[in-house]
């Protein structure tokens, strides 16, 4: 999967992709490194609500796999990285085309990296302005990610370096500690 991964290719895949192509959302850009992208959302007949602005759901729906597949195209297949929650504020009505500017910055992802080399789990949060075609913010959407490193790729803990174990004896000395202290 991830020798097709590269920027070309997901914009065209996700703006084919049913979901995005059904709700007028079309990606515009996706940088060579995978840090920026901009989402378009038009504002069409079959898209608007009943008041004749943009569907809340669309509007919800241009930020969903973003940052997800952006993290995805950063990190490689060494992680996992998934939605794991969104909030949306709706500020003011949607009556004309939409957009929205994701960004992941370097020093983030050194965070991210830093947070997940022993294996432990990382929830980053980031938050994206969806503007109107004035260039007013018509929601801002909050999303948090779980990222976490796959077994193979992880480094050992500081704890396992110390006494020299591995995985598997790590987990039975855990439950050998807890053992005893049940039955003390």
């Amino acid at each position: 999967m991830y020798k097709y991964y590269k920027p070309n290719i997901v914009r065209r895949a996700l703006n084919l992709w049913p979901p995005f192509w059904g709700a007028g959302i079309n990606i515009t850009h996706i940088s060579d490194d995978f840090r920026a992208v901009d989402v378009n959302l038009k504002l069409r007949w079959w898209n608007k609500n009943a008041n004749r602005t943009q569907y809340g759901g669309s509007i919800f729906s241009l930020t969903d796999p973003i940052y997800a597949l952006m993290l995805i195209g950063i990190l490689g297949h060494e992680y996992y990285v998934w939605d794991k929650q969104a909030d949306i504020n709706f500020l003011k009505p949607g009556s004309s085309d939409l957009n929205a500017h994701f960004i992941i910055s370097d020093d983030c992802v050194r965070w991210i990296k830093q947070q997940t080399a022993d294996g432990d789990k990382c929830f980053p949060e980031f938050v994206v302005n969806v503007m109107n075609a004035d260039g007013d913010t018509v929601a801002t959407v909050k999303r948090v990610l779980y990222v976490r490193k796959k077994p193979q790729f992880r480094e050992e803990s500081s704890r396992e370096r110390e006494e020299g174990l591995g995985f598997e004896e790590h987990i039975s000395s855990e439950s050998k500690i807890t053992s005893e202290k049940v039955h003390q």
